[in-house]
């Protein structure tokens, strides 16, 4: 195994056969205005230019995360910059009321094209790169959803479409009705679902992976200490975050870092490039508030993981080793990726 440099030299990957080259590291930015408790603004800003000035092209975002505030904020961060700098991809269709609370999803054709038109507005950009919904509406046929975001392609809106957590049927469905770009859903050392029928659905499909929660929301960065007593952050009823959980998913971050200390690495770089060493298709997200994290998750991209390492990392935290589900019941029977088709 190598030991981290600078990562200008990295490689570029393509989202699926149909989308956008991007750098191979993605930045996710929602925890820079929700759900993680709190954020500083300015460092968030420092982190956005960081990520942009050591190469990362892809901004991942939602309409919905603090309602808006977080378009905003990559817009305030975008200033002065060429708009081809960067791949922003925009997740749509959660609605939320007032108090931030979670109030279903709308992807209906007319909700597509109206949240669009006031995302171009806080992003104070002409078009989107890819445009995904969240989640897959029960309410509204895929092909609908995807039909009008096509719509928005063929009017110069939208580059790319992309989909998020939805199942091997949905996405055959949906490619049936125009080019997918790429899924975005949760990978990880201790999130291995997608690998038994939606990876090699997307890869029959020809339909690239960005992959979120590759350190499951900081559980597995080997920094986790535990969520501040009145914090606004989901983790907190999150199920791998509560109680015996939490501990017996600490057990296998120290079992990670003794295989991650002897490669002379931190476990967040380990956690990191097994996601990448998965496949060129796939594209891991960050999560990184801050420069330092930021720093750390760049020198992921240097290491080359031999099949010796890959076994190590795997005997530490094997497949299906986490204890509890990765949402909190409510939220992961919505999920469409995780409904199995019949055998």
């Amino acid at each position: 195994m190598n030991t981290p440099q600078p990562a200008s030299g990295s490689s570029l990957r393509r989202l699926g056969t149909t989308g956008p080259e991007v750098f191979p590291l993605g930045l996710g930015c929602m925890g820079m205005s929700d759900l993680y408790g709190p954020a500083d603004r300015t460092e968030s800003i420092a982190t956005l230019h960081a990520a942009l000035d050591g190469g990362i092209t892809l901004l991942d975002t939602g309409d919905f995360y603090g309602m808006g505030h977080n378009e905003l904020l990559i817009a305030e961060a975008l200033k002065g910059r060429p708009r081809d700098q960067a791949v922003l991809s925009v997740k749509f269709g959660a609605q939320r009321d007032p108090s931030g609370a979670w109030i279903g999803y709308d992807a209906r054709p007319q909700a597509v094209k109206t949240a669009l038109a006031y995302t171009l507005k806080r992003l104070n950009v002409e078009y989107i790169d890819i445009y995904r919904p969240a989640r897959l509406d029960p309410a509204v046929p895929v092909e609908e959803t995807v039909g009008a975001i096509a719509d928005m392609v063929q009017a110069g809106y939208v580059r790319h479409i992309g989909l998020s957590e939805v199942g091997a049927e949905t996405l055959r469905r949906a490619a049936a009705v125009a080019p997918i770009s790429d899924l975005q859903i949760e990978y990880s050392l201790i999130s291995r679902g997608i690998e038994d029928e939606i990876l090699p659905a997307c890869r029959a499909l020809g339909i690239g992976i960005t992959a979120y929660g590759v350190l499951s929301r900081g559980l597995i960065s080997g920094h986790w200490q535990g969520v501040a007593a009145g914090a606004a952050d989901f983790r907190a009823h999150s199920p791998r975050f509560s109680g015996a959980n939490e501990a017996a998913n600490l057990a296998l971050v120290e079992a990670l870092r003794q295989v991650a200390q002897a490669r002379g690495l931190t476990v967040a770089q380990t956690a990191i490039a097994w996601v990448a060493a998965q496949g060129p298709d796939i594209v891991p997200l960050v999560g990184a508030r801050r420069r330092d994290r930021l720093s750390e998750a760049f020198g992921a991209l240097a290491v080359t993981l031999s099949a010796a390492d890959l076994t190590a990392i795997e005997a530490a935290v094997p497949r299906d080793a986490a204890a509890g589900e990765r949402y909190a019941p409510a939220q992961f029977a919505s999920l469409d990726s995780e409904r199995r088709t019949a055998s």
